[in-house]
C-alpha cells in the first residue's frame, strides 16, 4: 500500500500496488509525450535551420559555378577565336595538298587506263587467236571423229584415260592396279578395273570403268543411262565397289557436266567427263582411305573365320573319311564273319560227308571181313570146284 497526498487539497489517501502503478504509468506517459513534443519541435527547428544553411550554401555554390562557367566560356571563346585562324590555315593547307594528290592520282589513273586499254587490246587479240586455234582444233577433232569408226572412237577414249593414269601412276597411285578387263566369263566385260592396296596389301577400293564415245555425225544417239545396267552387272561380277562411266555422250546435257552421282539408280555409280577421270579416282580413293583400318580388321576377322572354316572342313573331312573307312572296315569285317560262317557251314558239310564216308568204309570193311571162300562158293559149283582144285595143285608143286 502507498500513501499519496493530493497536490490541490492536501488530503492524503492510500492506494494499492495496482492503482499506484497505473497512476505512475499515466504520469510517465504524460512526461514522455511532453518530452517527445519538445524534442520534435527542437528537431523541426534544427532541420529548418539546416535547410536554410544548405539552400544558402547551394545558392553560393551555384553562383560560384556560374561565375567559373562564365570565365571558362570567355577563355574558350578567346582560344576559339585564336585557333580559328590556325584552323583555317590548316584547312587551306590540307585542301591544297589534297588537290595536288588528286591531280597526281588522276594523272596516274589516266596512265593506268591507257595501259589497261593497251593490255586489253593485247589480251583480246591473244584470245581471238586462241579461240581461232581452238575452233580449228574442234573442227579437226570433229573431222577426226567423223573419219573414225565407233570402235576406234571408243578405243581412243580408252587410250586417253590409260595414258592419263599412267602419267601420274608412280606418284599418285604407287600401290594401285589398273588394267583392261579381259574376263568375259559372265558374258560381258568392262573396259578397265582399278584396284588400290594399302602398304599391308589390303585392298581398300576397287572401281569398274566403262568408256563411251560416239561420232558427231551419228544418227543413232545413245544415252548414258543405256549403259548403266551393263556397268552395274560388270561391277558386281568383278567384285568391284564402285562403277564409273567415262562418257562423251549427251554433250549438250546440263546434267552430265562434270562428276554426276547416279547412285539413286544404281548403287555407287558415277558418270564423269574424260577431264574428270583422275579427279573421280582421287575423290573415291581419298574417301576410302579412312576405311583401311576397318577393312584390315575385317580382313583379320575374315582370315580367322577362314582358319576356323578350314579347321572345321578338315575335321569334317577327317570325320567323313574315318566314317567311310569305318563303314568299309565294318562291311569287310561282317563279310569276313559271313565267309567264316559259310566256311564253317562248308566244313560241317565236309565233316558230315567224311563221317558218312567213314561209316560207309567201316561197313565196307565189315563186309570185306565177312567174306569167306565158303560164302563165295555157296550156290556156285564152278567156283567151288576151282577152289577145291587149288590145294591139290599146291601139293603137286611142292612134291616136284
Amino acid at each position: 500500500m502507498h500513501e499519496i497526498q493530493c497536490p490541490h487539497c492536501g488530503k492524503a489517501f492510500t492506494i494499492d500496488e495496482a492503482g499506484y502503478a497505473d497512476i505512475l504509468k499515466q504520469v510517465r506517459d504524460r512526461d514522455f509525450e511532453a518530452q517527445l513534443h519538445e524534442r520534435l519541435a527542437e528537431a523541426d527547428k534544427t532541420k529548418k535551420i539546416e535547410i536554410e544553411l544548405a539552400e544558402s550554401k547551394v545558392a553560393q555554390q551555384s553562383q560560384q559555378a556560374a561565375q567559373a562557367k562564365d570565365a571558362e566560356i570567355v577563355r574558350l571563346q578567346a582560344e576559339l577565336d585564336k585557333s580559328g585562324l590556325a584552323q583555317q590555315l590548316a584547312v587551306d593547307t590540307a585542301v591544297t595538298s589534297i588537290r595536288t594528290e588528286l591531280e597526281q592520282a588522276q594523272s596516274k589513273l589516266a596512265i593506268q587506263d591507257a595501259q589497261r586499254q593497251a593490255s586489253e587490246s593485247l589480251v583480246k587479240e591473244a584470245h581471238a587467236k586462241e579461240i581461232a586455234l581452238l575452233q580449228d582444233q574442234v573442227e579437226q577433232y570433229r573431222d577426226f571423229k567423223r573419219k573414225q569408226s565407233v570402235k576406234l572412237l571408243g578405243e581412243s577414249l580408252e587410250q586417253h584415260c590409260e595414258t592419263e593414269f599412267t602419267r601420274v601412276r608412280a606418284m599418285a597411285f604407287p600401290n594401285a592396279e589398273f588394267g583392261k578387263d579381259n574376263d568375259a566369263s559372265g558374258g560381258t566385260k568392262g573396259d578397265f578395273v582399278f584396284r588400290d592396296f594399302s602398304d599391308e596389301g589390303i585392298e581398300y577400293i576397287s572401281i569398274m570403268f566403262e568408256m563411251k564415245n560416239e561420232a558427231d555425225t551419228s544418227t543413232n544417239r545413245k544415252k548414258n543411262s543405256d549403259f548403266f545396267a551393263k556397268l552395274d552387272k560388270d561391277r558386281r561380277e568383278k567384285n568391284c565397289e564402285y562403277a564409273v562411266l567415262v562418257s562423251m555422250l549427251e554433250e549438250e546435257s546440263e546434267l552430265y557436266t562434270g562428276i554426276t552421282d547416279v547412285s539413286h539408280e544404281y548403287p555407287k555409280m558415277f558418270v564423269v567427263r574424260p577431264q574428270f577421270f583422275l579427279a573421280v579416282i582421287g575423290l573415291l580413293r581419298n574417301a576410302s582411305l579412312e576405311t583401311i583400318s576397318v577393312k584390315a580388321e575385317l580382313e583379320h576377322v575374315k582370315q580367322q573365320n577362314i582358319d576356323i572354316t578350314q579347321f572345321e572342313e578338315q575335321l569334317t573331312t577327317f570325320k567323313t573319311g574315318f566314317a567311310r573307312n569305318y563303314e568299309l572296315a565294318s562291311g569287310q569285317f561282317n563279310s569276313a564273319i559271313d565267309e567264316i560262317d559259310k566256311a564253317i557251314d562248308r566244313l560241317n558239310k565236309v565233316k558230315e560227308y567224311l563221317e558218312k564216308s567213314g561209316r560207309n568204309l567201316r561197313l565196307a570193311n565189315d563186309k570185306a571181313q565177312d567174306v569167306t571162300i565158303k560164302k563165295l562158293t555157296k550156290n556156285n559149283p564152278t567156283m567151288a570146284a576151282k577152289f577145291a582144285e587149288l590145294p591139290q595143285k599146291a601139293e603137286l608143286e611142292s612134291g616136284e
